[in-house]
C-alpha cells in the first residue's frame, strides 16, 4: 500500500528564549505558555485550523488554506502582544512562526516530510514576534492579506536540500514589514550588530541551556533598538564552539 499524502498549509510556532524563561521561573513560565496556547485556541478553530501536536514551547498547525493559515498567524501575533501588554520584556512570551504550503505523509493523526520540517525551519529563521513564509505559501497569499511582506532572498535552511526563497512581515509593527527602500546617500550609517555564543565555563553541560538562554535574551533586545540592525540568532550560533579571530584568542 502506497503512503497516504496530501498537500496543506503549516504553521510552525515557537516561544522566543524559552529555556531561559524555563531556568529562571519554570512553573510559572510552564502556567503563562499554556495560557497564550488556550487563549490562541479559539483563533484557530476560527480559521479551520487543526492541532497537530504540542511541544513544550511550540505548535504544529495544519490548515487546508493558506490564507486562513497566514491571517491566523497574524491574529496570534497580535493576540500575543496585547498580552504582553505591560509585561516586563524579560517577561514576555513572544512566538516566532513558520508558514509552509507544502506535500506532507499522513501518519494516524501526525503530519510528516519536508513540509513540515520546512515550516519549522522557516520559524527558526523569524525574527521575534514576526512570520515567515516560503516562497509556495507567499505566492498564495500576496494579494489576499492586508499586510506588507519583506523578501529576505534565498536562505540556507538547515537539513534543506535547496536554499529557499523567505518573505517575512511582522504584524506588531504600525503596517507590516515593508520592502526595505534604495539608501539615501546622505543617510547615516545603521548600527549593525551580531551577538556571539556565550561560552559556557562552568564545565557543566546542563548549564548550556542557559548560557544559550542569555545569547538568545540579548539579540532580542538588542533588535528592538530603532535603526539598528542586529544579525539573527541562528547565524550567530553558527559561530558556536568556532575559534574566531578575537585579540584575546578565546573561543566562543
Amino acid at each position: 500500500m502506497s503512503d497516504t499524502r496530501k498537500l496543506a498549509a503549516i504553521l510552525a510556532a515557537d516561544v522566543v528564549g524559552y529555556s531561559r524563561l524555563m531556568g529562571e521561573d519554570e512553573a510559572g513560565t510552564a502556567r503563562i505558555v499554556r495560557e497564550r496556547r488556550e487563549a490562541a485556541t479559539p483563533i484557530v478553530h476560527a480559521f479551520g485550523g487543526r492541532l497537530v501536536k504540542t511541544t513544550g514551547d511550540g505548535l504544529l498547525l495544519e490548515f487546508p488554506s493558506v490564507v486562513a493559515a497566514v491571517e491566523c498567524a497574524i491574529a496570534i501575533q497580535k493576540l500575543m502582544a496585547e498580552r504582553n501588554a505591560g509585561t516586563p520584556e524579560s517577561k514576555r512570551i513572544v512566538y516566532r512562526i513558520g508558514v509552509n504550503l507544502g506535500d506532507v505523509l499522513i501518519e494516524g493523526d501526525d503530519i510528516l516530510g519536508d513540509g513540515v520540517n520546512i515550516a519549522a525551519r522557516l520559524e527558526g529563521n523569524c525574527d521575534p514576534g514576526a512570520i515567515c513564509l516560503s516562497e509556495d505559501a507567499y505566492r498564495q497569499v500576496r494579494d489576499k492579506v492586508g499586510e506588507s511582506f519583506t523578501d529576505l532572498g534565498e536562505k540556507e535552511l538547515k537539513n534543506i536540500a535547496r536554499p529557499m526563497r523567505v518573505y517575512a512581515l511582522n504584524p506588531g509593527s504600525e503596517s507590516g514589514v515593508r520592502p526595505p527602500s534604495a539608501p539615501d546617500k546622505q543617510e547615516r550609517p545603521h548600527l549593525s550588530i551580531v551577538v556571539l555564543p556565550f561560552a559556557n565555563m562552568s564545565g557543566d553541560p546542563e548549564q548550556e541551556y542557559f548560557v544559550d538562554g542569555v545569547t538568545e535574551s540579548l539579540t532580542t533586545d538588542l533588535s528592538r533598538i530603532h535603526g539598528a540592525f542586529v544579525i539573527g540568532r541562528n547565524t550567530a550560533f553558527t559561530y558556536k564552539r568556532k575559534q574566531i579571530g578575537c585579540p584575546y584568542g578565546q573561543k566562543t
